[in-house]
């Protein structure tokens, strides 16, 4: 397999400040790749690079092997764009959305219905609305037909899914992993942890800069430390007093859970246990838990602060 995305020693800043650091990596032909991170971590100004908007101030990159400088006109007519914003037509309805997206291209819908079949077909029975009057998870089908419509080599998606249902998340990655299984190549940046698991590969990023590159089982299997789920009633007081105890390495917050991480290996669980009962803690759970990408990046964000 040869990559379809190269990136090396690419840097950008506006101004003083540096959005993205040093960053290298390569996607294969066919590959769901993830770059993961939080708001600001430097994501969608990596996207907006690998899609000709924006010129990197270092390095380079490229796109099926062509150079995102010197040949961002071929680089445009091969790939799809989604980015974070809904960006399409809201005065227009979503057929007539897609017609125009079809017409830049030199294309049409009937031509290339078969690859958004699955997708458009969802918002089909709506296709004389306007765009901007459709459900957020509409919108994002709608945004993902267009990026399609001319059947694109690489399909770049910037955080797809934020905003939108449980439901329509859950829709929108099983999307996703079909186009990849028809050989399409896909980057996908996204805040959201879970999501990682569902990636081939995925690039951890924070602050600009990738703190690892490797398949989500990988990455999970590297962490080393016991993880506590600890849950009582009041979690805010628990967070306060888990960060309170000398036997801590680090806690913080895990949807109703504070996972709680010990600072040595031979750590006895009995005194947690003991410490939670001289805090007059009465209802609590303690489960020991195998570790998720989002403790692996809290992990990674500590050794490089």
């Amino acid at each position: 397999m040869s990559a379809s995305i190269q990136v090396e020693g690419v840097e950008k800043s506006f101004g003083k400040v540096k959005a993205i650091m040093d960053i290298s990596f390569s996607v294969e032909k066919g590959e769901l790749f993830g770059i993961i991170g939080p708001d600001g971590a430097g994501k969608t100004t990596l996207l907006r690079i690998l899609t000709t908007l924006l010129i990197p101030d270092k390095g380079f990159a490229k796109v099926e092997n062509y150079d995102v400088v010197k040949e961002y006109k071929k680089i445009r007519k091969i790939v799809g764009y989604m980015p974070g914003r809904f960006s399409l037509y809201p005065d227009l309805t979503v057929e007539e959305n897609l017609m125009f997206y079809a017409t830049i291209f030199g294309t049409t819908i009937e031509k290339n219905y078969h690859l958004i079949k699955d997708i458009y077909s969802q918002i089909e029975p709506f296709k004389n609305r306007s765009a901007g009057k459709l459900s957020g998870g509409m919108k994002q089908k709608l945004a993902l037909s267009c990026a399609l419509i001319h059947k694109p080599h690489v399909l770049f998606l910037d955080e797809p899914t934020t905003g939108v249902d449980a439901v329509s998340r859950k829709e929108f990655w099983e999307m996703l992993i079909n186009l990849k299984n028809n050989g399409i190549t896909i980057l996908v940046s996204t805040p959201y942890m879970d999501e990682a698991s569902l990636c081939d590969s995925v690039a951890l990023m924070q602050d600009g800069k990738i703190m690892t590159i490797d398949k989500p089982e990988n990455i999970t299997k590297t962490f080393d430390k016991t993880i506590y789920a600890v849950k009582a009633e009041n979690i805010y007081k628990l967070l306060k007093e888990l960060k309170e105890f000398d036997e801590k390495a680090s806690v913080y917050p895990f949807g109703e859970y504070m996972h709680f991480i010990p600072e040595n290996n031979g750590f006895n669980i009995s005194n947690l246990h003991e410490y939670l009962l001289q805090k007059a803690y009465v209802n609590f759970e303690i489960n020991e838990v195998e570790a998720s990408i989002e403790d692996c990046f809290m992990r990674l964000m500590k050794k490089n602060s």
